[in-house]
């Protein structure tokens, strides 16, 4: 499995250096690697050499791909249709053409998504660098199997408790009409062949965000308190959805910069804004990004002896996390992050005894 590593910042351009410096680094300690960005020309200009949208070698042990959404849409959809074949008696999406579907707002991320967990699975690769937007969006992206598996279990088990699931389960003359439309015995399973499929898919890309040593990502950020505030809150954003944020790279051509204070514990690398071309300077500047990541906060922490569990939080005060528990889990919400936690066996069905914000991190008692 491939180490992913990405980065979070505001500055577009002086990313996407970083991303290619970092992908050369890699490539040059003997790392199979892929140098995967966006649609826009941006990642082209800079390495002086058009990007296709299947892998190509750019340099020894390096490789370049561009996620066009258009395309990625057009080539799943022909998975799409074979789960449909795989469940339905009679597929009614055949008649439609991945040429002419079109791209929906929130489409994109998820297909990048999908094209970057393939080419991890791929094993042709021993790290994926990903340029992309950076943001809070990536963010969203990036914490798709975690959101995704939380609407699962959430709502399967409203459904197979609602009067209609139990409507389908017990009625004799439901079944048969069921079984007229699908392929499997739905009735008898409430649904768990399909849904278990998705559990362990989403399972598989929750774990791997919860490992430093298979997703990282490193914040980029100028001397500029605008955009020092932009980095600490995507920071606390990331921590959210489970990334692990393994150090800063400031960019800035004075080396009496210093932002230690506003991102403690994490450990601060200032590299030159270089010229296009002038990939050695930046490179020589760039940290281990493995060793940072492993060293880095985790983001949950859960202490079944003291019955707590500590989340850290960077980049957010008191007043703007909020902590709820509707149901079974608990719901933590920091910035525009939203994020329910399952509790272990040992705290199942315990209510929240208090909770308190401190040195960056809300402890939750039990």
């Amino acid at each position: 499995m491939a180490l992913i590593l990405t980065f979070l910042g505001k500055g577009g351009t002086a990313r996407t250096k970083i991303a290619i410096a970092a992908a050369k680094l890699l490539a040059s300690q003997g790392k199979r690697v892929l140098l995967a960005g966006q649609a826009e020309p941006t990642l082209s200009i800079l390495l002086g050499t058009p990007i296709a949208a299947d892998p190509q070698e750019i340099a020894p042990k390096l490789q370049a791909v561009q996620f066009k959404a258009s395309l990625l849409l057009e080539r799943n959809w022909d998975e799409v249709k074979k789960l449909e074949a795989q469940y339905l008696r009679t597929p009614i999406f055949k008649e439609v053409f991945g040429q002419e579907l079109v791209v929906l707002p929130g489409m994109d991320s998820a297909l990048a998504l999908n094209a970057i967990r393939e080419y991890d699975a791929s094993g042709k690769y021993d790290a994926i660098v990903y340029d992309g937007t950076g943001d809070s969006l990536m963010l969203r992206m990036l914490g798709l199997p975690e959101s995704l598996s939380w609407y699962v279990r959430r709502f399967r088990q409203l459904f197979v408790n609602s009067d209609l699931g139990k409507t389908i389960t017990e009625s004799p003359l439901i079944q048969p009409l069921i079984s007229s439309f699908f392929n499997i015995n739905w009735t008898a399973d409430n649904f768990a062949a399909p849904t278990n499929q998705v559990n362990n898919f989403l399972e598989k890309g929750r774990a791997a965000l919860a490992d430093p040593k298979r997703v990282a990502a490193f914040l980029v950020t100028t001397g500029d308190p605008i955009e020092v505030a932009n980095a600490r809150y995507l920071w606390g954003s990331a921590q959210q959805i489970g990334l692990t944020v393994g150090g800063v790279l400031l960019v800035s051509s004075e080396t009496s910069v210093n932002l230690s204070e506003e991102f403690i514990p994490l450990p601060v690398s200032v590299v030159p804004d270089s010229t296009t071309g002038d990939w050695q300077t930046l490179i020589d500047a760039l940290p281990n990004f493995e060793a940072q990541a492993l060293q880095a906060p985790k983001p949950i922490e859960i202490d079944i002896h003291n019955r707590q569990i500590r989340l850290f939080l960077p980049g957010f005060d008191k007043k703007h996390v909020k902590l709820t528990q509707y149901g079974p889990e608990v719901t933590i919400e920091a910035g525009d992050q939203r994020r329910n936690i399952p509790l272990p066996p040992a705290l199942s069905g315990r209510t929240v005894a208090g909770a308190k914000f401190q040195n960056n991190y809300l402890i939750i008692s039990f």
